[in-house]
Protein backbone atom coordinates (compact mmCIF):
# COMPACT_ATOMS: atom_id res chain seq x y z
CA UNK A 1 0.00 0.00 0.00
CA UNK A 2 1.61 3.42 -0.91
CA UNK A 3 1.19 6.70 0.83
CA UNK A 4 -1.65 8.06 -0.48
CA UNK A 5 -3.37 5.14 0.02
CA UNK A 6 -2.45 4.53 3.11
CA UNK A 7 -2.87 8.39 4.35
CA UNK A 8 -7.00 8.02 1.88
CA UNK A 9 -7.56 4.79 4.33
CA UNK A 10 -6.49 6.46 7.80
CA UNK A 11 -8.89 9.43 6.56
CA UNK A 12 -11.92 7.50 5.57
CA UNK A 13 -11.62 5.58 9.13
CA UNK A 14 -10.98 8.29 11.48
CA UNK A 15 -11.98 7.82 15.00
CA UNK A 16 -15.61 9.23 15.23
CA UNK A 17 -15.86 8.78 18.91
CA UNK A 18 -14.64 11.80 21.63
CA UNK A 19 -13.44 11.43 24.59
CA UNK A 20 -14.42 13.97 27.17
CA UNK A 21 -12.90 12.97 30.15
CA UNK A 22 -10.95 9.49 30.91
CA UNK A 23 -10.86 7.67 34.35
CA UNK A 24 -8.86 4.86 35.83
CA UNK A 25 -11.39 2.78 37.80
CA UNK A 26 -9.58 0.06 38.59
CA UNK A 27 -6.35 -1.51 38.03
CA UNK A 28 -3.96 -4.97 39.20
CA UNK A 29 -0.78 -6.13 38.06
CA UNK A 30 -2.65 -8.07 34.60
CA UNK A 31 -5.53 -5.22 33.95
CA UNK A 32 -7.08 -1.50 34.34
CA UNK A 33 -10.24 -0.72 33.61
CA UNK A 34 -11.02 2.61 32.57
CA UNK A 35 -14.17 5.02 32.22
CA UNK A 36 -14.44 6.92 29.68
CA UNK A 37 -17.60 9.99 29.00
CA UNK A 38 -17.33 10.24 25.56
CA UNK A 39 -19.79 11.66 22.57
CA UNK A 40 -20.41 8.46 20.41
CA UNK A 41 -20.22 8.73 16.48
CA UNK A 42 -23.43 10.70 16.06
CA UNK A 43 -22.58 13.22 18.68
CA UNK A 44 -24.57 12.01 21.84
CA UNK A 45 -23.63 11.67 25.18
CA UNK A 46 -22.09 8.29 26.84
CA UNK A 47 -19.84 6.18 28.94
CA UNK A 48 -17.45 3.43 26.91
CA UNK A 49 -15.17 1.38 29.54
CA UNK A 50 -12.11 -0.18 28.10
CA UNK A 51 -10.54 -3.31 29.83
CA UNK A 52 -6.53 -2.56 29.33
CA UNK A 53 -4.43 -5.70 29.29
CA UNK A 54 -0.87 -5.43 30.56
CA UNK A 55 0.34 -8.49 28.72
CA UNK A 56 0.31 -10.20 25.19
CA UNK A 57 -1.74 -13.12 24.84
CA UNK A 58 0.37 -15.70 23.62
CA UNK A 59 -0.66 -19.70 22.14
CA UNK A 60 1.52 -22.36 21.27
CA UNK A 61 0.26 -25.17 19.45
CA UNK A 62 2.66 -27.97 19.40
CA UNK A 63 3.29 -30.25 16.48
CA UNK A 64 5.50 -33.58 16.13
CA UNK A 65 6.01 -35.03 13.67
CA UNK A 66 3.17 -37.89 13.61
CA UNK A 67 0.82 -34.70 14.24
CA UNK A 68 0.89 -35.27 17.95
CA UNK A 69 0.28 -32.70 19.92
CA UNK A 70 -0.34 -31.92 24.08
CA UNK A 71 -3.26 -29.53 25.41
CA UNK A 72 -3.39 -28.47 29.05
CA UNK A 73 -6.85 -28.84 31.06
CA UNK A 74 -7.24 -26.41 33.62
CA UNK A 75 -9.99 -25.05 35.93
CA UNK A 76 -10.66 -21.80 34.81
CA UNK A 77 -12.14 -19.45 37.42
CA UNK A 78 -13.96 -16.34 34.99
CA UNK A 79 -16.11 -18.99 33.36
CA UNK A 80 -16.56 -21.61 35.80
CA UNK A 81 -15.52 -24.30 34.31
CA UNK A 82 -12.70 -26.75 33.35
CA UNK A 83 -11.26 -26.18 30.16
CA UNK A 84 -8.99 -27.97 27.97
CA UNK A 85 -7.03 -25.80 25.33
CA UNK A 86 -3.49 -25.31 23.84
CA UNK A 87 -0.56 -24.07 26.19
CA UNK A 88 -1.11 -20.36 26.55
CA UNK A 89 -0.41 -17.79 28.97
CA UNK A 90 0.76 -13.90 29.35
CA UNK A 91 3.55 -12.33 27.57
CA UNK A 92 5.24 -9.17 28.32
CA UNK A 93 5.17 -6.42 25.94
CA UNK A 94 8.68 -5.37 26.69
CA UNK A 95 9.42 -8.83 25.68
CA UNK A 96 9.89 -10.45 22.30
CA UNK A 97 6.58 -12.22 21.73
CA UNK A 98 8.45 -15.60 20.57
CA UNK A 99 10.56 -15.83 23.74
CA UNK A 100 7.40 -15.42 26.32
CA UNK A 101 5.87 -18.18 23.65
CA UNK A 102 8.78 -20.75 24.39
CA UNK A 103 8.52 -19.83 28.39
CA UNK A 104 5.18 -20.60 28.23
CA UNK A 105 5.50 -23.89 26.34
CA UNK A 106 8.32 -24.96 28.48
CA UNK A 107 6.33 -24.02 32.19
CA UNK A 108 2.99 -25.83 31.38
CA UNK A 109 4.17 -29.08 29.13
CA UNK A 110 8.04 -29.20 29.77
CA UNK A 111 8.35 -29.02 25.76
CA UNK A 112 11.02 -27.02 23.79
CA UNK A 113 10.87 -26.71 20.17
CA UNK A 114 13.69 -25.76 17.48
CA UNK A 115 11.01 -24.80 14.76
CA UNK A 116 8.46 -22.11 15.29
CA UNK A 117 5.67 -20.40 13.07
CA UNK A 118 3.80 -17.67 13.77
CA UNK A 119 0.50 -18.43 12.33
CA UNK A 120 -1.98 -15.72 13.65
CA UNK A 121 -2.09 -12.20 15.45
CA UNK A 122 -5.60 -11.16 16.83
CA UNK A 123 -7.41 -8.80 19.23
CA UNK A 124 -9.61 -11.21 21.48
CA UNK A 125 -12.92 -8.31 22.40
CA UNK A 126 -12.01 -5.40 20.76
CA UNK A 127 -15.80 -4.00 21.51
CA UNK A 128 -14.18 -3.89 25.46
CA UNK A 129 -10.38 -4.50 25.59
CA UNK A 130 -7.13 -4.14 23.99
CA UNK A 131 -6.25 -7.61 24.19
CA UNK A 132 -3.56 -8.67 21.52
CA UNK A 133 -2.60 -12.19 20.79
CA UNK A 134 -0.01 -13.95 19.05
CA UNK A 135 -0.52 -18.00 18.42
CA UNK A 136 2.70 -20.03 17.57
CA UNK A 137 3.01 -23.50 16.09
CA UNK A 138 5.91 -25.41 17.18
CA UNK A 139 7.70 -28.07 15.61
CA UNK A 140 10.85 -30.58 15.65
CA UNK A 141 9.95 -31.39 20.21
CA UNK A 142 12.02 -31.95 23.06
CA UNK A 143 10.86 -33.20 26.06
CA UNK A 144 11.65 -32.53 29.38
CA UNK A 145 9.65 -31.56 32.75
CA UNK A 146 6.56 -29.37 33.59
CA UNK A 147 7.07 -26.14 35.90
CA UNK A 148 4.03 -24.62 36.26
CA UNK A 149 3.59 -21.22 38.00
CA UNK A 150 2.27 -21.80 41.54
CA UNK A 151 -1.34 -20.44 40.85
CA UNK A 152 -1.47 -22.85 37.91
CA UNK A 153 -2.59 -26.81 38.39
CA UNK A 154 -2.54 -28.35 35.29
CA UNK A 155 -2.97 -31.55 33.45
CA UNK A 156 -1.39 -32.39 30.53
CA UNK A 157 -2.78 -34.69 27.47
CA UNK A 158 -1.01 -35.85 24.21
CA UNK A 159 -3.51 -36.60 21.81
CA UNK A 160 -3.18 -36.59 17.97
CA UNK A 161 -3.95 -33.63 16.00
CA UNK A 162 -7.34 -35.04 14.22
CA UNK A 163 -8.72 -35.71 17.57
CA UNK A 164 -8.29 -32.23 18.90
CA UNK A 165 -9.34 -30.52 15.57
CA UNK A 166 -12.98 -32.99 16.28
CA UNK A 167 -13.07 -31.22 20.32
CA UNK A 168 -13.01 -27.63 18.40
CA UNK A 169 -15.41 -28.85 15.29
CA UNK A 170 -17.74 -30.52 17.72
CA UNK A 171 -17.67 -27.53 20.14
CA UNK A 172 -16.04 -29.26 22.97
CA UNK A 173 -13.56 -27.13 22.63
CA UNK A 174 -14.18 -23.31 23.32
CA UNK A 175 -11.59 -21.50 24.13
CA UNK A 176 -10.86 -18.71 21.49
CA UNK A 177 -7.00 -18.98 21.05
CA UNK A 178 -7.42 -22.80 20.64
CA UNK A 179 -10.53 -22.77 18.12
CA UNK A 180 -8.42 -20.20 16.00
CA UNK A 181 -5.33 -21.57 16.22
CA UNK A 182 -6.18 -25.17 15.83
CA UNK A 183 -8.84 -24.06 12.28
CA UNK A 184 -5.51 -21.96 11.32
CA UNK A 185 -3.16 -25.07 11.43
CA UNK A 186 -5.68 -27.31 9.59
CA UNK A 187 -5.64 -24.81 6.68
CA UNK A 188 -1.98 -24.49 7.06
CA UNK A 189 -2.03 -28.41 6.76
CA UNK A 190 -3.77 -28.60 3.79
CA UNK A 191 -2.29 -25.66 2.08
CA UNK A 192 1.06 -27.97 2.68
CA UNK A 193 2.76 -24.97 5.01
CA UNK A 194 3.29 -27.57 8.14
Amino acid sequence: MDNSTSEKHSQEHKNPWTTLKSEKIYDSPWVSLTKHDVLNPNGNPGTYSVVHFKNLAIGILPLDKNYNTWIVGQYRYPINQYTWEIPEGGGRHDVQPLISAKRELLEETGITANKWTKIQEMHLSNSASDEFCILYVAQDLSFGESEPEDDEQLEVRKIHFNDLYKMVESGEITDSLTVTIVLKAKLFMLEGKI
